[in-house]
């Protein structure tokens, strides 16, 4: 495997302390991964990426997931990233069509390495959604959820998740983001602070969000905030469900 620098998809799952920003992110590099699912120990099709941020926190997700996802249905991820997630939640949630999204081409390379390395057969081939804009591949869901993605894109994303979300999910259904927080303007911790601090010198558009501000963004498109749940490494997970 090779290790690649980069930011996207790197969380603060992987940043608990204050560290300098290029030693964290050297620390939490991607690697490249063949997938050995035929004779030759490789997959023809390429492969998958592996980012530390979706092993660490898939785990705890997947038990709050578990809580609040309907039994059947389609459940629509929102930059799925490397497919890590996809391929764990699809196959715990054999009842529901696990539908993930990816604007980036080579990611969705990547998503659909790990449905292949899976093995999973409700999860179909990933869809090219950039969630800012008016049209989405999908017009109706029972779920949308999305890690990790608000923090690291500009205050358009969310602003398009949750307007996507209240267009596709009718009355009742969930939406699920997951990633770190403000809460009244304030940092949870000093390595949010930090993380923050560093998102923005990539990008000032980035950085951490506050719980109030995306709450009443929710608000004005029908949702309610049902469960606040607090997660490993200054964490949460919102749930927010359509009225």
């Amino acid at each position: 495997s090779r290790p690649i620098t980069a930011i996207a998809r790197v969380s603060q799952d992987a940043a608990p302390s204050p560290m300098p920003f290029a030693k964290w992110i050297s620390r939490n590099s991607v690697t490249m991964a063949r997938t050995p699912t035929h004779a030759d120990g490789y997959d023809a099709k390429g492969a998958r990426r592996i980012y530390p941020s979706p092993e660490n926190n898939k785990g705890p997700i997947l038990e709050v997931l578990k809580t609040v996802l309907p039994s059947s249905g389609l459940v629509l991820e929102v930059g799925a990233g490397s497919g890590q997630h996809t391929a764990h939640f699809a196959a715990h949630f054999s009842g529901l069509e696990w539908q993930a999204t990816e604007p980036e081409p080579d990611l969705r390379t990547s998503i659909a390495a790990w449905i292949d390395y899976a093995g999973i057969e409700n999860a179909p081939a990933p869809l090219e959604l950039d969630c800012r804009e008016d049209h989405w591949p999908v017009d109706q869901a029972d779920a949308v959820i999305s890690s990790n993605m608000i923090h690291i894109s500009p205050w358009a994303s969310c602003v398009g998740l949750i307007a996507g979300a209240a267009r596709i999910l009718g009355k009742g259904g969930i939406l699920y983001i997951y990633g770190p927080f403000s809460e009244g303007g304030v940092h949870t911790s000093p390595g949010n602070a930090n993380f923050n601090a560093a998102l923005k010198s990539r990008n000032p558009e980035y950085g951490v969000r506050d719980l109030d501000d995306v709450t009443l963004l929710a608000k004005d498109h029908g949702f309610a905030l049902e469960r606040r749940v607090s997660m490993p490494s200054n964490n949460l997970s919102l749930i927010y469900r359509k009225s």
